[in-house]
């Protein structure tokens, strides 16, 4: 089964949560070790996956089926051979030079 792609708003929305709630968590937590910065960053990148989640998707519109007409049955009248005279033509051939 194939995933969905994700839409555009999905990808901004997301996007912007990470990089917002990174910059805001940074600010308000005042951490400078290695470990706080990578904590902040995870929590970041899981907020916006959540973001980009839970964004509404568009709606797929249904692919209208045509309703075709119910078909009626061809009918073709061709002369019989028999019935129609033959024209004899005179075939004439060129001569291969």
């Amino acid at each position: 089964m194939a995933m969905p792609r994700p839409t555009v708003a999905q990808f901004a929305y997301g996007s912007c949560t990470v990089v917002f709630s990174a910059f805001a968590l940074l600010l308000l937590s005042g951490t400078s070790s290695g470990a706080g910065i990578a904590l902040v960053v995870v929590a970041a990148l899981t907020l916006g996956l959540l973001v980009a989640m839970t964004a509404p998707r568009s709606k797929s519109r249904p692919v209208p089926v045509p309703r075709s007409l119910p078909r009626e049955p061809v009918r073709v009248t061709l002369p019989s051979p028999a019935t129609v005279p033959a024209a004899r033509e005179a075939v004439r051939e060129r001569a291969v030079s």
